[in-house]
């Protein structure tokens, strides 16, 4: 069995985005902590996201080590963004029901 894990990432806090969410990502998935980390870019963190440079570098750094980072398509339609998350290299989709049988299945799950 995978030892999973899934952030929701919504917070629009720079501080909580580099020093909580990515560095604890890194670290769990860098020092064998989870096997596979899932990181969802949920509504305003998307707009975040797409607008600033130092947040997108450690996102391409978590992509490097294959943490997987993945959008919701449906707020990405509703702030007219979809485009500058798919130049960021995350996948978009609508992601409801992916975290809905994710939470069903009681995988791991982390809110910031």
């Amino acid at each position: 069995m995978k030892n999973e894990l899934m952030i929701v990432w919504t917070s629009t806090n720079k501080d909580t985005i580099l020093n909580m969410i990515c560095q604890y990502a890194l670290n769990a998935k860098s020092k064998g902590w989870f096997d596979e980390i899932t990181i969802l870019v949920w509504g305003a963190s998307q707009q975040v996201l797409s607008e600033d440079k130092e947040i997108q570098e450690k996102v391409k750094e978590m992509f490097d080590i294959g943490i997987k980072i993945i959008a919701c398509k449906k707020c990405a339609e509703n702030m007219y963004i979809e485009k500058h998350m798919k130049e960021c290299d995350v996948d978009v989709f609508y992601t409801g029901e992916l975290l809905s049988d994710w939470a069903k299945e009681g995988k791991p799950l982390i809110t910031f």
